[in-house]
């Protein structure tokens, strides 16, 4: 079982590696964007990894302490994707004897979700102040809740990837991204090459639903549809850092015309946060950096 100083680790780990990997669209070592800078997430990680690590807190505690304390260090929503995805995760991980049991384990937590998740995690949303979520017949993010997290996700999950992930146990950040992410790393590629490596096959094959409510479906697809070109030079034997140049004219032309494929970087960093958990559980150390 991991402990509590593992779990933060892992949780800072992945949320930095996240942000290191130079994703087209997102905020990244490269270039900021967004009105957001790479330190505001640095800053974002160091401040929820010790909460999600936190034991005996719910789902929707750990989601809001965390949105608080991020709203204590930035001014802006660098994490709620984040926060969202790995609140469950971080829960489940503590009941785990090994990483083979988080899957089951996390299937329990999601469907142990309560009413008061649900509260919590709505007043985290309205807290972080995210932009595109729109007006809902149905449990709106601005009224009060009347059904459990899960079930609010579950309303949701045709127009956000993330509510999605609560309905289907990870279903995307399992068989794409942390599939497509050891994959990579196995075949020698630095970490911070392996995740825009998942990421690129999450957005190629999830259009992403942060440009779907920002945008439109259509310029979500173009965006696939960009990023399935990229997979296609790649499975050619051209390793992705080898089209820096390409990837780095994408990026600022996704961030000039202001499109940001955040649901992609956020599951990004769930596949993150899923291998470093299953290294921290394999080499039993406390340090994840080490394992790579």
């Amino acid at each position: 079982m991991l402990d509590e100083q593992q779990i933060t680790e892992c949780v800072r780990w992945a949320c930095e590696q996240e942000v290191n990997a130079p994703k087209p669209g997102n905020v990244n070592v490269w270039s900021d964007g967004h009105n957001m800078a790479v330190q505001d997430f640095l800053l974002s990680a160091k401040a929820i990894s010790p909460i999600m690590a936190q034991p005996n807190l719910s789902v929707g505690q750990r989601i809001l302490q965390s949105i608080e304390a991020t709203r204590q260090v930035v001014n802006c929503n660098t994490n709620l994707g984040i926060v969202l995805l790995f609140a469950p995760l971080c829960d489940a991980v503590q009941c785990c004897s090994s990483f083979d049991t988080l899957s089951f384990e996390l299937e329990k937590t999601l469907s142990h979700l309560t009413l008061e998740d649900a509260q919590l995690c709505y007043q985290a949303i309205r807290l972080a102040e995210a932009g595109g979520m729109g007006e809902q017949s149905e449990q709106d993010i601005n009224q009060q809740p009347s059904v459990t997290l899960l079930e609010a996700m579950a309303l949701a999950q045709h127009r956000d990837t993330i509510a999605l992930q609560y309905v289907n146990n990870y279903q995307q950040v399992w068989d794409i991204g942390y599939k497509e992410l050891t994959e990579a790393l196995k075949c020698g590629e630095k970490v911070e090459w392996a995740a825009t490596f998942a990421y690129l096959y999450l957005l190629a094959r999830v259009p992403d639903t942060l440009i779907i409510r920002k945008q439109s479906r259509h310029i979500a697809q173009t965006v696939a549809q960009k990023a399935q070109l990229f997979i296609l030079k790649m499975n050619k034997n051209r390793p992705l850092s080898n089209s820096t140049a390409e990837l780095t004219v994408w990026d600022h032309e996704l961030k000039r015309h202001a499109i940001n494929p955040g649901t992609s970087a956020d599951m990004t960093a769930a596949a993150l946060l899923l291998f470093a958990f299953e290294q921290a559980f394999d080499s039993n150390r406390i340090s994840v950096a080490r394992c790579l």
